[in-house]
């Protein structure tokens, strides 16, 4: 039997698929219950590269996967509290497996039967929760940078006094957003061709919020020199802060301007699902669009990215495209052929992952998964209150806390550095996994507590760990 033959055997596939089901189950065993003592292999890149082009020479297949596991970080293990992406369900690495050989790409209708309507049915649930209509839509992308490009094209549709699209611009578009935003909706104004002037990053309060008190006089500032804008970003919270703007406040300037209103809520937009902390969303039904990941709070696997507007005839407008031999004109609203609305032609089943979770578990795994990791946020600023020698530098909205260590003694330039150093041991150690972010130019850890199986006992390990660092430093 020649090799590719052999290798679509499924006789080959079970036998492989048992042995990665054993040693997965094996790695949740283990991560879960932070029995290893080191949850991050940490490696310098150089000696990692190293380390796999000898295994391709070198190495057996028999062990691949195993050793695929060993040489990656373990998100489910308790200690992990680094950057905002889920230990996803188990289950929906199956739903993964099941997309991956299904390979239905969704392009069009025929290429994605069941997942394309799947996918509608996920975005009305997403709509419903917003507070949105019936006239609501939208899809699902590849990631929230992805997501947040296209609401700002669809922003520009809707809003600009050209149509961009088919005569170019001559005019010059800008969106405003806080200066604390995600760093991919200013790279979207710059993918734009927006420009210096096409980002207006608002200064942010005391309490990293948008001060939308200097809205008007920036807006005002940009009409003054011929710039057009077209859109107001709300983050639903800040990556570096997990704190929310007020998007009721948003909300009202960009009806009074008539602005496009868009809600970044790739992390913090699963609060919909919390009856304890949607109130932080108020103001997230009167957005034009919104921006929610699976794969942050909702526990999909990556990458998977709900786009939704509150009028789904603005998803079928932005790219005004035709190619025959793929969308045929339909009289109907023909949300069936996902390209006409998406960048990606080819796109992966990932509508199959959110619906395993409802129809699995029901929609109150999202409240208590949120709920859960919002209230360690909380329980974690309570701890580092009661100790001398921590500081947070906000009371936290969500399950991201920035905090440091701190002696009375030192300067602000040595509080900055010897948290750097800090920050790089407990990556090279690995027994804990955090990051680190720059709020006003001082340097802070940051925590984002993405697994719902770490506790208190976990975070008092944590400080105790940085203790320990600290005194060797």
């Amino acid at each position: 039997m020649s090799i590719l033959k052999q290798a679509y055997q499924p006789e080959q596939f079970q036998e492989k698929g048992h042995e990665l089901i054993q040693l997965l189950s094996q790695y949740l065993s283990s991560a879960l219950t932070a029995s290893s003592k080191k949850m991050i292999p940490w490696n310098t890149p150089k000696k990692e590269l190293s380390f796999w082009k000898d295994h391709l020479q070198n190495g057996t297949s028999d062990t691949l996967f195993k050793t695929i596991i060993e040489h990656s970080i373990q998100l489910h293990n308790p200690n992990y509290m680094g950057h905002q992406i889920c230990p996803p369900l188990p289950i929906t690495a199956l739903s993964n497996t099941l997309s991956a050989l299904l390979n239905n790409g969704m392009a069009v209708y025929e290429m994605g039967i069941a997942s394309s309507s799947i996918e509608r049915i996920i975005i009305e649930h997403l709509a419903e929760h917003i507070g949105y209509k019936e006239q609501a839509g939208g899809f699902l992308t590849s990631g929230g940078t992805l997501a947040n490009l296209t609401a700002m094209l669809s922003a520009r549709k809707a809003k600009a006094s050209e149509d961009v699209w088919r005569a170019g611009s001559g005019n010059k578009l800008a969106i405003m957003v806080s200066e604390e935003a995600h760093y991919c909706i200013d790279r979207a104004a710059r993918i734009m061709g927006l420009g210096d002037d096409g980002i207006i990053k608002i200064p942010v309060t005391e309490s990293y919020q948008i001060n939308s008190d200097l809205l008007e006089n920036y807006y005002q500032a940009s009409i003054a020199k011929g710039i057009e804008v077209i859109a107001l970003v709300g983050s639903a919270p800040s990556t570096s802060t997990g704190i929310y703007d007020d998007l009721e406040a948003l909300a009202n300037f960009s009806k009074k301007h008539n602005l496009w209103f868009h809600v970044d809520g790739a992390h913090g937009g699963a609060a919909i699902y919390s009856e304890k902390y949607k109130h932080i969303l108020k103001g997230i039904e009167q957005a034009d669009s919104v921006v929610i990941d699976g794969h942050k709070m909702l526990m999909t696997p990556s990458l998977t990215t709900a786009l939704i507007y509150q009028n789904g005839q603005e998803a079928h407008q932005t790219f005004n495209q035709k190619a025959h031999y793929l969308l045929e004109t339909s009289k109907d609203e023909d949300w069936y052929n996902i390209a006409k609305r998406t960048f990606e032609c080819t796109k992966s089943m990932m509508s199959i992952h959110w619906y395993v979770i409802l129809k699995t578990y029901g929609k109150q795994i999202f409240d208590e998964f949120v709920t859960t990791l919002y209230d360690l946020g909380n329980s974690f600023a309570e701890l580092i209150d009661k100790t001398l020698d921590f500081e947070y530098a906000l009371q936290p909205q969500s399950n991201i806390v920035c905090f440091r260590y701190k002696k009375s003694d030192w300067t602000e330039k040595e509080t900055n550095t010897i948290n750097a150093q800090i920050r790089q041991r407990i990556v090279e150690k690995g027994e804990f996994y955090i990051v680190q972010t720059k709020l006003m130019d001082s340097f802070y850890l940051r925590v984002t507590l993405m697994n719902p199986f770490t506790s208190e006992v976990h975070l008092t390990g944590l400080l105790d760990h940085i203790r320990e660092i600290a005194s060797e430093l």
